[in-house]
């Protein structure tokens, strides 16, 4: 028996008689590309997915976007418009048996002359051994892959099935965009609702319209009279649900804006994308790690209190938890996006580490050696060493360095906060050196 439904997703769902127990996003999927809303940056007149889908000259492709976005829905579309064999295949429930016997199947439709579109939902949870299964399929022409993703492809997907690939990134859908789509299901529902509403459930929804649906199937379900009432849509809205993975790439998105934030002194940008990873759920342990080292890194000495708060509200958050602890974050990251900046010890320590790595380790100077033994003394361990606390101002003429990098200035404070202090410091230091 084949694994192929022969039937195009198209006339499968015309044949079929409406279920009103289906999900409501599943009986609102569009089976037409003009009836496909959004994406218009790959989708719109002229760009390159919509005329390899018009020419019917489709390559396989990555769909790579967040939750509801109309990922699994595109691929339909592409299918019922390419007159291809259709095969939904899901990542969690598939192996490697079941792939080849998927494959099978295609390469003996391609020889009777009849293509075929696989369509990968969830792409990224094969691992490379799975993934490495299709490449010889896709390579000969068996089957056209259409992968679709919520995680970053760079990472999640192996090299050698990305470059015969074509990625195209869907975006989350905007407010107006879901109000169309939800008024659109309303005749679907018998239901009338006014226009503030739908933008509530809109707003809530995220960018994801199958979030939309399923609250507005949830809000109509509570409002029997046919007119949807502002109490049943709060309460199926509940609470938003943000997107965020801790292990994924949304994960390392937020806490890049948070970093940057700081270090451009965005105080409110700071505080929202610190906002954001708390309402998500986001360890607050981890927030106060990353708090530290933006004062380590892009503070330092310009105000070294910076670090003193940072560390303050790790330990607050340690000793109090959620939510109290949630507040110290906050105070943490204001005091850090207010104070001076500098990245000097940042970049001195950069600076040093590529001359550890370009230059021979030169031994330590006899001069910087304790001679703990008669012998290591003879051997002129400490020889030429001049203890500062005996010298007028504490300030000795010694070369500390290494003599091949003799006079290296690696550190140059800024003239931001505390550190211009310190830089005054260092060039009064430099003028009695140059006095001895």
């Amino acid at each position: 028996m084949s694994l192929f439904d022969s039937t195009p997703p198209g006339e499968a769902r015309a044949a079929r008689a409406p279920d009103r127990n289906r999900p409501l996003a599943e009986r609102m999927r569009p089976e037409r590309l003009e009836d496909y809303i959004g994406q218009e940056h790959i989708l719109g007149p002229g760009k390159p997915l919509r005329r390899q889908i018009e020419r019917d000259e489709l390559s396989s492709i990555i769909l790579w976007g967040p939750p509801g976005t109309g990922k699994t829905t595109l691929a339909r579309i592409i299918a019922g418009a390419s007159h291809c064999q259709f095969i939904p295949f899901s990542a969690v429930l598939a192996g490697i048996k079941e792939i080849k016997a998927v494959m099978a199947d295609a390469e003996r439709l391609r020889r009777l002359g009849s293509r075929t579109i696989l369509f990968i939902d969830e792409i990224h949870r094969f691992n490379k051994a799975q993934q490495d299964a299709f490449l010889p399929y896709v390579e000969r022409g068996d089957i056209i892959l259409i992968g679709a993703t919520t995680e970053n492809p760079s990472f999640e997907v192996i090299s050698a099935l990305l470059s015969r690939s074509r990625v195209y990134a869907l975006r989350s859908l905007t407010v107006p965009e879901i109000v169309a789509l939800l008024e659109r299901s309303l005749p679907l529902l018998s239901l009338r609702a006014s226009a503030e509403l739908l933008e509530q459930i809109a707003i809530y929804a995220n960018g994801d319209a199958r979030q939309a649906y399923n609250t507005l199937e949830a809000a109509a379900a509570a409002s029997p009279d046919g007119v949807l009432g502002a109490d049943a849509v709060q309460d199926a809205i509940n609470r938003k649900t943000l997107l965020y993975d801790k292990g994924g790439e949304e994960h390392y998105n937020l806490i890049s804006a948070l970093h940057k934030s700081v270090r451009s002194s965005d105080v409110d940008a700071a505080l929202y994308w610190l906002s954001r990873m708390l309402e998500a759920g986001e360890d607050r342990l981890y927030i106060a790690r990353r708090l530290i080292r933006m004062a380590i890194e892009d503070i330092s000495l310009a105000d070294p209190r910076a670090l003193e708060q940072a560390v303050a509200a790790m330990q607050a958050v340690h000793f109090l938890g959620i939510p109290e602890g949630d507040l110290a974050l906050a105070q943490a990251a204001i005091y850090l996006s207010a104070s001076p900046k500098s990245d000097a010890a940042y970049q001195a320590m950069n600076a040093i580490r590529a001359d550890v790595e370009q230059t021979i380790a030169e031994p330590v100077p006899m001069n910087l050696r304790n001679a703990v033994t008669r012998l290591m003394k003879d051997f002129g361990y400490g020889q030429g060493y001049q203890h500062a606390h005996q010298f007028e101002d504490a300030v000795v003429d010694m070369e500390c360095l290494p003599p091949s990098l003799a006079g290296r200035r690696y550190y140059r404070p800024t003239d931001r906060g505390l550190e211009k202090r310190i830089g005054e410091r260092l060039e009064e230091i430099r003028r009695l050196k140059e006095k001895k």
